[in-house]
């Protein structure tokens, strides 16, 4: 696996041994940041990050900072090793956490002007519960972009998460990208008042 574009191009990513860490397809990855565009200048949360794929190839084209979360010890071993290996230490952070441990650590870093999560297909549902109760649209900036990752059977409904709306969702073979924006006013939302209007939602 390599990183696709950029400043970093044509460079190795390393993974773990086994299937328990599956990176997003190169042909998928030059797809959807064709459809992102420019990375220039951006902050990026790469969620459920594995190797940090999608983080890095952000990185290389561009962006100014990308967090990882991560909690699988092999997946960061080889996120950190990436990201020695490329130079990225500076303008990189590694959480070693689960999504629901890492909230105010999130929180302290945001808005982020795209949310990456490609999390085990098996747990698509569990994983947007958890995403709910962040909320994750209350970590986007006005303009930002969260883009889940999920097989393709997967049916995404428009309402699925608060305080962002589903703009698209692409299909290539098993694999699909949910495209959500901010919803207006997501990230004017206080931290309690998002909460409270989850609560209510329950």
């Amino acid at each position: 696996m390599r990183v696709i574009a950029g400043t970093l191009r044509s460079r190795v990513l390393h993974a773990p041994h086994g299937h328990d860490t599956r990176p997003t397809h190169a042909r998928v990855r030059e797809a959807l940041f064709s459809i992102l565009g420019p990375m220039t200048d951006r902050t990026v949360l790469d969620l459920c990050a594995g190797t940090g794929a999608l983080g890095i190839e952000a990185l290389s084209r561009g962006a100014s900072h990308a967090v990882f979360v991560e909690s699988a010890k092999d997946a960061l071993r080889a996120l950190a090793r990436n990201v020695e290996e490329l130079g990225l230490d500076a303008s990189s952070t590694i959480i070693s956490s689960d999504l629901k441990a890492s909230r105010p650590r999130l929180r302290e870093r945001s808005p982020f002007d795209i949310i990456f999560c490609d999390p085990p297909w098996a747990r698509t549902t569990e994983i947007l519960r958890t995403l709910e109760s962040i909320p994750i649209g209350g970590l986007l900036s006005d303009s930002g972009r969260f883009i889940l990752e999920h097989s393709a059977k997967f049916e995404m409904k428009p309402a699925t998460l608060s305080l962002v709306e589903l703009v698209d969702t692409r299909r290539w073979g098993d694999t699909a990208m949910s495209l959500f924006a901010a919803a207006p006013k997501a990230t004017a939302t206080a931290p309690d008042a998002a909460e409270k209007v989850v609560e209510g939602m329950k």
